[in-house]
């Protein structure tokens, strides 16, 4: 019974005599780092004391330094697994995308085309650097081929609503829904028909189609038949009279007038069921083809009279 007691003491005093000494020697490391710490701070303040008043040691150590970080930017140079993405993404030539890009600083359109590129823009949602590059477009081919810009503009917004790359369920694509494998002539010129996806080549070969339509009909609104394919048939869908009352919104800003950019399009008039077309045929009521938000609907309201027109 006595053994067992004394067994106990001890080794209750060699525990505790292990946790003074694991304790000491904590408070003992930890007083060496501080001081070590305080040595090596004041090491450190005396060495740029000195450096500081030589300026011989400091232009030897910006030296060194310049030195070791042009050999590192040259070791990465060479690896090719640092280069590799780089490379494959801007490859030669790339840095000339913005020559390539259809846009322009709206800063340098003329105040007219300014008001209408901006008006458009908000409109339909699009930037107005590309908006105003096709505003310029727009009015320089008006004055070659004589006719009204915000005509242009105007078949743009019913056609596709500025989008370069639409394309309707018979084949009517780019900005003015040309269709394509009808006019393919027209595209040899620029490269063949993956021309009809830049925006100005599409512009000026719809705007060449639109005036051949034009003086064949002998007016605008006849031409307009004949560009959607519906000079034959009772009727065009509203397709005239929606491009030419989007075109008076932008002749309104023209005039000084202010114009919401959420200004729905008028209803075209539906003409009696009795009246007869031009063909003898009853009239067909006419859709106006406005998407709820107030927009015309893009690339979709010519699709019938181009299948009729087409054989379909």
């Amino acid at each position: 019974m006595s053994a067992s007691r004394s067994w106990a003491r001890v080794r209750a005093g060699a525990l505790n005599s292990a946790r003074v000494f694991v304790s000491d020697l904590g408070n003992g490391l930890m007083v060496v780092s501080h001081s070590s710490l305080a040595v090596i701070g004041l090491a450190v303040l005396a060495a740029a004391f000195v450096i500081g008043g030589r300026a011989d040691v400091r232009g030897l150590l910006e030296e060194r330094a310049l030195d070791w970080l042009v050999s590192r930017q040259e070791a990465r140079s060479a690896d090719p697994s640092e280069t590799l993405d780089t490379a494959s993404l801007l490859g030669p030539g790339d840095i000339s995308a913005v020559d390539r890009a259809t846009a322009i600083d709206p800063s340098e359109l003329n105040r007219q085309q300014a008001v209408v590129a901006q008006w458009l823009s908000r409109r339909y949602r699009v930037a107005p650097e590309p908006v105003g590059r096709l505003v310029q477009e727009a009015w320089s081919l008006g004055q070659r081929v004589g006719l009204e810009p915000t005509l242009i503009l105007a078949i743009v917004a019913i056609e596709s609503s500025f989008n370069p790359f639409a394309q309707s369920s018979v084949g009517a694509q780019g900005l003015m829904q040309v269709m394509t494998r009808v006019h393919d002539d027209k595209y040899v010129a620029f490269g063949g028909n993956h021309a009809a996806f830049d925006p100005l080549t599409n512009l000026r070969v719809g705007v060449q189609v639109l005036k051949d339509c034009i003086a064949k009909a002998g007016s605008v609104e006849g031409g307009l038949r004949h560009y959607v394919g519906a000079a034959n048939l009772a009727s065009d869908g509203g397709y005239a009279f929606k491009v030419m009352a989007e075109q008076e919104f932008m002749q309104q800003l023209l005039r000084g007038r202010s114009v919401p950019t959420t200004a729905r399009l008028p209803v075209p008039p539906v003409a009696p069921p009795e009246a007869a077309g031009s063909n003898g045929a009853p009239m067909t009521p006419v859709q106006p083809g406005v998407q709820p938000g107030g927009s015309p609907s893009a690339a979709a309201t010519d699709t019938a009279p181009r299948l009729a027109a087409l054989g379909y």
